[in-house]
């Protein structure tokens, strides 16, 4: 009798070590810091160290920020699948996204792996405006841009329309 539980539990202890078994080359991807409106995609790699094919049913994001894809196929045992994740950069700051992985691995039927990074802040009106200004400037001296072509040129002009008026007037009333 102990013989047959013996050998039923040494079975059973076979059943499990025989199964698919999920693996990530990093459960975390650092993003460093990047520009705003950068590229937001990054891969995880997936590997299934198992003996049985593994099959990734669900992808979920913390937020929708981040948008998952993968592949519906199985990955077959010793071989590498890979999860795209792609984070909207026009999102400034830092951050820190959970990822869970839904998988059929038996010990371990959700995964969690990370993605962190900062989005520097987009260029300020200010800056583009005094950036612009600078380039005019250049402009003007070496390429001979007419006068009429710089920013005060609304304002001299502004003021030439009121003068002529003034002096319209002054000629009316004294007529």
């Amino acid at each position: 009798m102990k013989n047959i539980f013996a050998a039923l539990f040494l079975t059973a202890s076979f059943a499990f070590a025989s199964a698919q078994t999920i693996s990530f080359e990093k459960t975390t991807v650092d993003y460093g810091t990047v520009k705003n409106g950068a590229d937001g995609n990054r891969n995880f790699v997936v590997k299934n160290t198992g003996d049985k094919p593994l099959i990734i049913s669900r992808v979920q994001p913390s937020c929708g920020c981040t948008v998952p894809e993968w592949s519906q196929d199985p990955i077959m045992p010793g071989k590498t699948g890979q999860i795209k994740v792609h984070y909207n950069t026009t999102l400034t700051g830092h951050f820190t996204k959970s990822i869970e992985v839904y998988s059929n691995d038996p010990e371990n039927s959700r995964s969690v792996v990370n993605i962190t990074g900062t989005v520097e802040p987009a260029a300020t009106a200010a800056a583009e405006m005094k950036a612009a200004s600078a380039d005019l400037a250049v402009a003007q001296k070496f390429e001979s841009v007419p006068s009429q072509a710089t920013a005060a040129a609304p304002a001299r002009a502004t003021m030439k329309v009121k003068k002529e008026a003034k002096n319209t007037a002054k000629k009316e009333i004294a007529k």
